[in-house]
């Protein structure tokens, strides 16, 4: 399934290297704005935000019957032990079957970040369908990263880090929450994006409209 994975992204994508931030690395892309900008995170208006975008965006990217894959990336010192005391949580506690995760596999490969010569991404890569996954727990969990709270993924790993990708293969698209302020969506072709820029275009980080608007005109 990563063979698949790298050849998926090399027809579809162009060979794209799979890693933040996707919205610059890729043409056809759009950045949305998650969290409301210098307001605390626990903040209850805060996180009813977050929560309504985070999960509105992943379901107009994914319906019931597309193929899925749940690839997640670990980054950490080639030594790091934290594999061996945590292998595989985001499995383990967001994917529902048991016989499912068996077709996980698994690949440690050099850091998909330039410069990084010692540091090595752990690479999971499951096929599944959107009602395999926990998605909305998932999510909830990766917007809480950066935070203390008991769903942090690398809790108690400070050092470390971690990449979550949703990719759509019937639809190729590909969806990245890298954190509670922002989401990246790209796609293979521009016009599958058409309705995320139309309906959501008010989420659209400010930074990124003029671009984006340019895009799809």
């Amino acid at each position: 399934m990563i063979n698949f994975l790298s050849q998926f992204m090399k027809e579809h994508f162009d060979n794209l290297t799979l890693k933040p931030p996707l919205f610059y690395s890729w043409e056809y892309g759009i950045r949305f704005e998650i969290s409301i900008p210098w307001v605390e995170h626990e903040d209850k208006s805060n996180l009813q935000q977050i929560e309504e975008r985070i999960n509105s965006i992943f379901n107009k990217v994914f319906s019931d019957g597309d193929e899925m894959l749940l690839i997640t990336d670990i980054h950490c010192e080639r030594n790091d032990s934290f594999l061996q005391k945590r292998p595989t949580k985001v499995y383990q506690k967001y994917i529902k079957d048991k016989e499912l995760r068996l077709k996980l596999q698994y690949r440690m490969l050099p850091s998909v970040f330039e410069d990084y010569e010692e540091i090595v991404t752990h690479r999971f890569v499951l096929p599944c369908k959107k009602s395999d996954i926990r998605y909305k727990p998932l999510l909830t969990a990766i917007s809480y990263e950066d935070f203390p709270h008991p769903s942090q993924i690398l809790k108690g790993f400070p050092r470390n880090g971690i990449d979550i990708y949703f990719v759509n293969v019937t639809r190729k698209m590909i969806y990245h929450l890298y954190d509670d302020r922002g989401c990246d969506v790209i796609a293979s072709n521009k016009e599958d994006l058409r309705s995320l820029y139309e309906d959501l275009n008010d989420w659209i980080l400010d930074y990124d409209q003029e671009q984006i608007d340019q895009l799809f005109k």
